[in-house]
């Protein structure tokens, strides 16, 4: 019986160069499109010509890459970059830029297997594994050097003078399109997500021998804690992924802070974030430097909260139920709560907050030096929001029970994140009640900021990571919730009836930096009394031992050291 063999296909390098990137253009760039044609909704015509610019620039890219042994890596490479990047953006509404290539560089394996769906799998086969096949299997005549060299310039330069007279005679359109809406060109498969990866690594390289400076060589506690009577013990908790308008505290119609508002917290309603990820905000507000100022470089390169507090004498620890400290702990004690085994409380590599609890209670009753505790949460991660709380606080139903976001409406959604909120709200309750009950033996408080919001679907747009310039206020503005023990109250000199006056003016995460320092009384050059939250409403102390000396009055600016030069680590200096 004679076996009939198939005969494959056979394309010149022109050929296959214009079909994938039809392909690239047509199928990987749905949301690009979308966009383009609202943003250049004053005119069709010009739609059509940046359009056309487009195309031509990226079968000229295309054809750059078409020599032998070069060509079928390169667009397999391509094709499979933007399908994957076509899939979070079309889906969820997220925007492949540098930041997000970082945060998916740290994330831990637990967290990037909410994402790995059925539905990504089915995605990545039809648009990313059947086209490289075809490539793979598809034959290519290639010509020789000389010739192919002037075959490809005869087409590239033709189509990259067409393409810029394109992009020249409509230039003005053009230019306001993509100042105005700089999310555009992010979105737009191959160039957008390959562009920030190139950029991440970049960035990458260049830290590698970053040297870190030492911030707040004059710290010291001062007057106030010295005569607390007992030991100090701030908690500061680290929220992740809650947003200020789900909590009731804020007025939100659903009661999801129950048991924080019946403790009589202290809870502040117009609060910014640094950022949109939790790479970008956690390290921002732990950094001395606001947000106008801050630069991941800067951040790097200059010791943080945590160590101005222990140059102070103070005893810090971070307990971690994330994806770490970003850098924040290196030089702290640090300690991942994932690593427990046999916990009810995890399950897959990831826990509930409650396992910060137990822990704590623990650590309270040795307490015997001023402490700050850093409570790091996995608080309302998504998109597996159902995985964020057991089923006693699964109070708003039906909630959304998968990854797939887009197999719930947005009121699953919406249903699964508030549970999340709630459950969040008991967490922090208990913390405040832990304080209470070694009130006799510590003065204790409570300082809680989330990193970031998130994005449930408004405007078809799901999770986290917008780029800040255009991120909608549900993934900037976060809550900020604290608590003051009695004994707290009376050692520190928090007057909480005049805190409560000043709730509504505006907060952000400038403030925790300045506000920690202030709530353990550390004096040094970069406290800046203007950002902390409390100063306006803590008791002076007497004339002598005041915070209102030259500690509070300094200039914070002008004490920041400047980041060093990458190329070189200073003698003695700590390299990350």
């Amino acid at each position: 019986m004679m076996v009939t063999k198939i005969r494959r296909p056979e394309l010149g390098s022109i050929a296959l160069s214009a079909i994938v990137s039809v392909y690239l253009l047509a199928i990987t760039n749905n949301s690009f499109w979308t966009h383009a044609a609202v943003y250049f909704d004053h005119s069709r015509l010009s739609l059509l010509s940046f359009g056309t610019a487009l195309a031509l620039t990226t079968f000229a890219g295309m054809m750059l890459a078409s020599a032998k042994y070069i060509m079928k890596p390169v667009l397999i490479f391509l094709i499979v970059a933007s399908a994957a990047a076509a899939y979070f953006i079309d889906y969820f509404g997220v925007i492949i830029d540098k930041d997000m290539i970082g945060n998916a560089a740290v994330t831990t394996q637990a967290e990037a297997s909410h994402l790995l769906t059925g539905s990504l799998v089915l995605h990545l086969f039809l648009y990313a594994v059947v086209p490289s096949l075809f490539v793979v299997w598809v034959k290519v005549r290639h010509q020789r050097v000389l010739p192919k060299t002037a075959t490809t310039l005869a087409i590239v330069i033709p189509c990259l003078l067409v393409s810029g007279g394109l992009i020249y005679s409509d230039f003005a359109s053009v230019a306001y399109v993509i100042r105005e809406h700089k999310d555009l060109m992010k979105r737009f498969n191959p160039t957008g997500p390959v562009s920030a990866a190139l950029k991440y690594a970049s960035s990458t390289y260049k830290e590698r021998n970053i040297a870190v400076q030492p911030l707040g060589t004059d710290a010291r506690q001062g007057a106030r804690v010295a005569a607390a009577g007992k030991p100090v013990v701030v908690v500061v908790v680290a929220g992740e992924t809650a947003r200020a308008m789900n909590f009731s505290l804020n007025g939100y119609d659903r009661d999801t802070n129950p048991e924080l508002k019946s403790l009589g917290v202290i809870n502040y309603t117009d609060t910014t974030s640094c950022g949109t990820a939790t790479a970008i905000s956690l390290p921002c507000m732990f950094s001395v430097y606001p947000r106008n100022e801050y630069t991941e470089w800067k951040a790097r390169s200059t010791e943080n909260l945590v160590n101005v507090l222990t140059r102070a004498g103070v005893s810090v620890s971070w307990w971690d139920n994330n994806t770490g400290s970003k850098g924040i702990a290196d030089l702290i004690s640090f300690a991942s709560m994932t690593n427990q085994k046999n916990s009810p409380l995890c399950n897959n590599g990831e826990c509930l907050d409650e396992i910060f609890l137990g822990e704590l209670d623990k650590k309270l009753t040795a307490t015997k030096s001023n402490s700050v505790i850093v409570l790091h949460q996995l608080g309302s991660h998504g998109p597996s929001y159902y995985l964020r709380y057991p089923e006693k606080f699964r109070k708003f139903k039906p909630d959304c029970r998968t990854a797939e976001l887009m197999k719930c409406s947005v009121e699953e959604i919406t249903n699964a994140y508030d549970n999340s909120i709630l459950y969040t709200d008991h967490v922090l309750a208990s913390v405040a009640r832990l304080l209470e009950k070694h009130q006799n033996d510590i003065s204790g408080a409570m300082i809680y900021m989330s990193d970031h919001g998130e994005s449930l679907g408004e405007n078809g747009i799901y999770l986290h990571g917008a780029p800040y310039a255009i991120a909608p206020r549900e993934q900037t503005q976060v809550p900020f919730v604290t608590w003051f023990s009695k004994p707290y109250q009376a050692a520190m000199g928090v007057d909480t009836s005049c805190l409560a006056k000043e709730t509504d003016q505006p907060k952000s995460h400038d403030n925790l930096f300045h506000t920690v320092l202030g709530m353990m009384d550390v004096e040094t050059k970069v406290y800046n009394r203007e950002l902390d939250a409390f100063a306006n409403c803590t008791r002076q102390d007497p004339p002598g031992k005041s915070n209102g000396s030259a500690f509070q009055a300094a200039d914070t600016a002008k004490d920041l050291p400047a980041p060093i030069v990458p190329a070189t680590i200073m003698p003695g200096a700590k390299a990350l």
